[in-house]
């Protein structure tokens, strides 16, 4: 079940903001937390516990899952073994995120730990690690994958390696996260640039609900996290509202648009036809269901990407289908153009198919 996350700095931040988002979170149904060791300096695993203990518990109550970031550093400056994770376990963690890893050998004997605490791996290497750990005989029921988020602008993954690295963890049956990043203001995360939190770089200044849907629409991605804190509860609540598993798209209403019209693209169950044409997705079934109704002829300008259309009077028993325009294509009158999809939405239209299930939303 695909899940949603936040993520929290304490050392950067106090711990009764901290549990405050924790809780406003919860609210929203948010199952996941990010947090990270990485960033924490001077301090001692003792100290450590202090900062982190409290906020964790208090996340554990809540029914969400923490999962804390570290490196081989972590394990030195902590005293910590490979063989004892005891120390996560006493902070109350669901499981341990190595941004960077061992010898493969390590990372298996880990996935064995008598808490049975989840091993996320960094699925962002875009190497042979993770195979190199489970040629280990891994226990893969404790291993997760999650990919990385870049601070520095222009930094993020490139939509192709992101799906060439997502597609080989699906492949070996890993559970894969990635990243959004909240645009709410003053926003931080666990290093001093703050330029957006994000996986790919072309979802860095996206909200965060189009950053997800764009995400689940790959079927790759099993949980999305917003990166940095503090997201708005605006942004929480709409990223809550997100269907992983449903393809949908929010609409810019046109004028004129009537209640009948509106209630084929919101309330009606729509599917592409099956033999869907390079230039439209047709949801078809709603002439059946309003083969009676009146759709007067209104805005019949010509077609482009994104628009999407309900065929009006003019045009017989179509009357009443409702489209989404794939390719540009002239207008002869029989369409009403009743919205179009957002421009930072656009890239959806590449997950349409024959017989996918979709929705419109406000």
């Amino acid at each position: 079940m695909p899940r949603l996350g936040v993520s929290i700095y304490p050392e950067h931040s106090n711990k009764e903001k901290d549990m405050e988002y924790l809780t406003t979170a919860a609210k929203y149904g948010f199952k996941r937390v990010f947090t990270c060791l990485l960033s924490v300096e001077g301090k001692t695993s003792e100290e450590v516990k202090t900062d982190f203990k409290e906020i964790i518990f208090h996340a554990n109550k809540l029914g969400m899952e923490v999962i804390i970031d570290v490196n081989p550093n972590v394990f030195l400056n902590f005293n910590i073994s490979y063989e004892d994770l005891s120390f996560f376990k006493e902070l109350g963690a669901a499981g341990l995120r190595l941004d960077e890893g061992f010898d493969g050998a390590k990372e298996a004997l880990m996935t064995f730990n008598p808490y049975n605490l989840k091993v996320e791996i960094n699925a962002s290497t875009g190497t042979k690690y993770i195979d190199n750990i489970l040629s280990y005989k891994a226990n893969k029921d404790n291993i997760i994958t999650c990919h990385n988020f870049y601070p520095q602008i222009y930094t993020g993954l490139s939509f192709k390696n992101f799906i060439n690295f997502s597609k080989n963890l699906k492949e070996l049956g890993l559970k894969v996260a990635a990243f959004v990043s909240s645009q709410n203001d003053s926003t931080f995360g666990p290093w001093p640039v703050n330029e957006g939190l994000c996986t790919l770089e072309e979802h860095r200044f996206l909200p965060v609900d189009v950053a997800a849907r764009l995400l689940f629409a790959t079927n790759l991605i099993d949980d999305v996290i917003i990166a940095n804190a503090y997201a708005s509860e605006e942004e929480l609540r709409e990223l809550s509202k997100v269907n992983p598993s449903k393809l949908t798209f929010k609409i810019n209403l046109e004028d004129g648009t009537s209640d009948l019209e509106k209630e084929i693209i919101f309330n009606f169950p729509h599917f592409v036809r099956g033999d869907m044409s390079e230039y439209m997705a047709r949801s078809t079934m709603c002439r059946i269901a309003y083969k009676d109704a009146d759709i007067k002829p209104h805005h019949t300008n010509d077609l482009k990407r994104g628009d999407i259309i309900i065929i009006n009077n003019e045009y017989g028993h179509y009357k009443g289908e409702l489209h989404i325009i794939l390719k540009a294509m002239p207008n002869d009158g029989r369409k009403n153009v009743v919205g179009h999809i957002p421009e930072n939405e656009l890239k959806l239209l590449d997950y349409i198919e024959p017989w996918k299930v979709f929705q419109i939303i406000q």
